[in-house]
């Protein structure tokens, strides 16, 4: 298992990691969220030395970027919507765990709540049409 709290800063090999390893997770977010290839850009910025830099799902709805600017609350992924891939400031900024990066049907149903972007998957669309 990652660890997502050991800091990036100064550590190349850490941060190098980190970011091979939230690129992973997030294109599994985006396949939970049944989203098609191409209606979405995975981006990764590593920044400076001193930063964990960010990884970012940018949807024409949704706007998911993981970073380590949370360390001290635990949030490191935020989460808010968009209108269209230019837009980087979107809607109101939600901040999950980073370790909801270990659990992406948990991340992808936050993702849902807060956008309204993706598919339910399981038997949610039963409970819809009972």
């Amino acid at each position: 298992m990652f660890d997502w709290n050991r800091s990036c800063s100064y550590d190349e090999h850490q941060k190098r990691r980190f970011h091979t390893t939230a690129r992973s997770r997030l294109k599994k977010l985006a396949a939970e969220l049944g989203l098609p290839s191409g209606s979405y850009d995975l981006r990764s910025n590593k920044a400076g030395i001193a930063v964990s830099g960010e990884i970012t799902l940018h949807h024409d709805r949704a706007y998911i970027q993981v970073g380590q600017f949370g360390m001290s609350s635990g949030h490191g992924i935020l989460i808010r919507t968009c209108k269209g891939r230019k837009d980087y400031s979107g809607g109101a900024n939600h901040f999950v765990a980073l370790t909801m990066l270990d659990n992406i049907p948990a991340l992808a149903a936050a993702v849902r709540a807060i956008t309204g972007v993706g598919h339910f998957s399981g038997h949610s669309a039963d409970r819809h049409a009972a």
